[in-house]
């Protein structure tokens, strides 16, 4: 076995495992949901950071590559869910801030999308 083999092996042992914690990670937001007897709108942008986290996963395990905007899709749910979490006792410059990354992580997803429809 080569050392090329070893390390794609490695990598989808691992790819196997990170999609199996997200989907544990998914069963205990969902019985956590079941168990307030409320869904809450970090609940739900919680979870679409797993299921997008799963279809990153998808593109890789099959396609031998990262699309990069699947990761800075993740990122601007992420920073959403970020300042829903931290509600409006936020200090509002880092609530600018963090908007502001989102601003700017959404005009590197239309360029990477521009520059891919040129291709």
């Amino acid at each position: 076995m080569s050392f090329k083999q070893v390390i794609t092996f490695t990598e989808k042992c691992f790819l196997i495992l990170i999609a199996g914690f997200t989907v544990v990670a998914m069963g205990q937001e969902v019985v956590a949901a079941f168990d307030a007897r409320r869904v809450e709108l970090k609940d739900l942008l919680l979870m679409f950071i797993y299921a997008e986290v799963l279809t990153m996963l998808g593109a890789v395990y099959a396609g031998q590559r990262i699309l990069i905007t699947l990761p800075l899709f993740i990122a601007m749910t992420a920073l959403s869910r970020l300042i829903i979490l931290q509600g409006k006792e936020a200090n509002p410059i880092v609530l600018l801030y963090e908007s502001g990354a989102i601003v700017l992580i959404a005009c590197a997803c239309w360029i990477i999308g521009r520059a891919n429809q040129d291709e």
